[in-house]
């Protein structure tokens, strides 16, 4: 009988795994509408520009400084990419060409790749200096997914898996960004980062008008560092949840929306790149051209 028993425990083992990828291969499959990747494509290609020209425009000085400075990301060093230099600037300007022709929907799959790619080398230029903005992290994930779906028009509400696999891999950078942040703060901080004071040591460094009368409160920011890490630890994976209710995804989105503006407001941080790939979460099909939805005829879900 033993034998037997220890096939049975196998064949029950195997159909619990089984269930268990099926449904997070049904998470991940889920279609979504193809009105939410123009959407996304529209305002991440935007975004780009402004990123490369106002919020990182440091980058290309990079190329200006000697090479032995360069210590190239894993990606770098695997790819053998090459030490910043006189082609950074051409860099840029390609990026930003690509991305303004990108965001009127023309050739989403190869301008999509590229702008990928390019974006890529961009961050390893900037970062391959001694400090790397985890933030990045889900907006190249944004840009890594959105050529795989394909064509996409603002406002259509066609259904496709493939743009559900899009949108889901979006949804879990997202959530790992935070989760992680505040697993990377008790590994790195332990108790001291929330019962210390980490925020106050923040706003003596980079507080505004906003933040430094509360150097008068210091007890209003230590106990906005236990709320901090709740945040990232427990309310981050809701956003895993699909709801069918689109206030609650409102409610949620909104909320972290809420908390990098008063970020921003106190201590002058601010995750631009990461509050695009929330976006990806929001039904922004809805805000498509409605009057050519509605007189359009009906369709079927796109395969992947």
């Amino acid at each position: 009988m033993a034998p037997v028993k220890v096939a049975s425990v196998k064949v029950a083992s195997v159909k619990v795994a089984s269930t268990g990828g099926g449904r997070v291969s049904r998470w991940l499959m889920r279609p979504a509408p193809l009105g939410r990747i123009a959407a996304l494509r529209t305002v991440a290609y935007l975004f780009v520009p402004v990123d490369v020209l106002l919020t990182t425009p440091w980058v290309v000085q990079h190329a200006q400084v000697p090479g032995s400075l360069y210590q190239p990301l894993l990606i770098g060093r695997l790819l053998h990419l090459p030490t910043p230099g006189g082609w950074v600037e051409l860099l840029r300007w390609v990026l930003v060409g690509a991305c303004l022709v990108a965001a009127t929907g023309r050739l989403p799959r190869a301008l999509g790749a590229l702008i990928a790619v390019l974006y890529l080398e961009w961050m390893l230029v900037a970062f391959s200096y001694g400090k790397v903005d985890h933030d990045r992290v889900r907006f190249l994930v944004l840009l890594a997914v959105l050529p795989t779906v394909g064509t996409a028009r603002r406002g259509d509400q066609a259904r496709s898996e493939a743009a559900g696999w899009a949108v889901g891999m979006t949804t879990l950078a997202v959530v790992a960004t935070y989760f992680l942040s505040a697993i990377a703060k008790l590994r790195f901080g332990g108790l001291d980062w929330v019962d210390g004071a980490t925020l106050t040591r923040a706003v003596v460094r980079r507080g505004t008008a906003l933040s430094t009368p509360l150097l008068d409160h210091t007890w209003v920011l230590h106990a906005f560092q236990y709320v901090l890490l709740g945040v990232e630890l427990l309310v981050s994976p809701l956003l895993l949840v699909r709801w069918r209710e689109h206030r609650i995804t409102w409610c949620l989105v909104g909320g972290f929306f809420l908390f990098h503006l008063m970020t921003f407001l106190t201590i002058s941080i601010v995750f631009l790149p990461h509050c695009v790939a929330l976006l990806a979460l929001l039904p922004l099909e809805r805000f498509g051209v409605r009057r050519l939805v509605q007189h359009a005829p009906a369709r079927e879900p796109v395969p992947a």
